[in-house]
C-alpha cells in the first residue's frame, strides 16, 4: 500500500501501487498548478542502526526528498538535511530523530558520525526536532534518507510506500486533492467510482484520530461506570454487615437519648471515610503512574481530575451508604437492645 499526501495543509491519497513516474506526473504545474511540492517516499522495514556497541532497531527508515522535511513540518535542530545533491548522487547520509540518537549516541555529538544500517554505512547529517508521541507510536524514532540511497541500500527498486505531496497553500488544499484526484484517475485508468486509491488530509486524519479518542473516551469511561456501581455495592453491604453487628450499640445509644439524624451522620459518615480512601488510594497510585513514560508518552496527574476523583468518591460513599445508615437510624431502641 501507498500514500499520497499534501502536506500539512493537503490529502493523502493511499493506492496499490505508486511510482515515482507517478510523483513525476503530479509535479506538472500544467495539471497540478496548486501542487507546491512533491516528495515520494519508500520506508525500510526491519532496519537496525548501530554505532560502536550500540544498536537501535529504527522504527521508520524513511528514503525521500529533501522536500519531505517541510511538507511534514519535521525540522533540523542540529546540523542539517540533506539536498537535491545527495538525491542525484545517491549519497548515504541521513537525519535521525531524537530518540535514535539517544540510544546509539547518548551525550555524543552524532554530526558527521557514521552508523551501520542492517550492514550499510550512513553518514548523519542532522537531527530532527523532538516531536513526541502520537498515540502509541514514537515520532522520533525515525531516520529520514536520501531515496536513491534508501533503495540501494535497503528497500529495493519496487513501488514507493507513499507520496506526500504539500499544498501551494492552505486555502489551495481541496484544489490540489482535485488535481491529484485527476492525475491519479488518468494514470491508473480508473473511470467509475471505485479508485484503487484513497485521499487522506489533515481534517480527515483528524476526523479519524477524534473517533477513535472518542471510542476510547466512551470505553473508559463505560469500565469506570461499572467500578464505581461494584464499589459502591461493596460499600453498601459492608455497611450493611456493620449496621447488624453493631444493632446492640445503635439501641443503647439510642436509648439513652441519641437522635436519629446522629446515628445516621455517623453511618454516612463512616460510608463516606470509606469510599474516600478508596479514592485516595487511586490517586496515589495515578501519580505513581507519573513517573513512568508509557510508549513515549509521559503521563501527567491534573489537579482537577484530582479533585474530581475525590469529589466522586465522597458522592459514592454518601449516595451507596444512605440505605445502611438509614436502616441504623430507623432502627427501635427496644428491637435493637434484644439482638443477640
Amino acid at each position: 500500500d501507498g500514500y499520497k499526501r499534501q502536506g500539512n495543509t493537503g490529502p493523502r491519497t493511499q493506492a496499490r501501487q505508486l511510482s515515482l513516474a507517478d510523483a513525476k506526473a503530479l509535479t506538472d504545474k500544467s495539471l497540478a498548478p496548486s501542487v507546491k511540492t512533491v516528495s515520494p517516499v519508500v520506508n525500510a522495514s526491519s532496519s537496525t542502526a548501530a554505532f560502536g556497541a550500540a544498536s537501535h532497531a529504527i522504527a521508520q527508515f524513511v528514503g525521500t526528498y529533501p522536500s519531505y522535511f517541510e511538507a511534514t513540518n519535521k525540522p533540523v535542530v542540529k546540523g542539517t538535511y540533506f539536498f537535491n545533491d545527495d538525491v542525484l548522487a545517491a549519497r548515504k547520509v541521513v537525519v535521525l530523530g531524537q530518540t535514535v540518537v539517544e540510544e546509539l549516541f547518548g551525550t555524543v555529538d552524532p554530526i558527521g558520525k557514521q552508523v551501520s544500517v542492517s550492514g550499510v554505512p550512513f553518514t548523519v547529517v542532522g537531527v530532527l526536532k523532538e516531536a513526541g508521541s502520537t498515540g502509541m507510536q514514537d515520532a522520533d524514532d525515525v531516520a529520514i534518507a536520501p531515496l536513491p540511497a534508501v533503495q540501494q541500500s535497503l528497500s529495493g527498486f519496487g513501488s514507493l510506500g507513499s507520496i506526500v505531496v504539500q499544498a501551494s497553500g492552505a486555502e489551495r488544499t481541496t484544489a490540489a486533492q482535485a488535481e491529484v484526484t485527476a492525475i491519479l484517475n488518468q494514470r491508473h485508468g480508473i473511470t467509475g467510482d471505485n479508485p484503487d486509491y484513497r485521499i487522506l488530509n489533515q481534517a480527515t486524519l483528524q476526523e479519524t484520530v477524534s473517533e477513535a479518542t472518542g471510542t476510547f473516551t466512551v470505553l473508559l469511561g463505560a469500565v469506570a461506570a461499572i467500578s464505581l456501581l461494584v464499589g459502591g455495592i461493596g460499600i453498601t453491604n459492608i455497611m450493611l454487615v456493620t449496621v447488624t453487628e453493631r444493632t446492640r450499640e445503635i439501641g443503647i445509644r439510642k436509648a439513652i437519648g441519641a437522635p436519629r439524624s446522629a446515628i445516621l451522620g455517623q453511618f454516612l459518615m463512616e460510608a463516606t471515610l470509606l469510599s474516600l480512601v478508596g479514592g485516595l488510594s487511586g490517586v496515589l497510585v495515578a501519580f505513581a503512574g507519573t513517573r513512568f513514560t508509557i510508549a513515549g508518552i509521559e503521563p501527567v496527574l491534573v489537579p482537577s481530575s484530582v479533585a474530581l476523583a475525590l469529589g466522586v468518591s465522597v458522592g459514592i460513599g454518601l449516595f451507596f451508604g444512605s440505605y445502611p445508615a438509614n436502616r441504623a437510624a430507623k432502627l427501635r431502641p427496644i428491637q435493637a437492645l434484644r439482638h443477640e
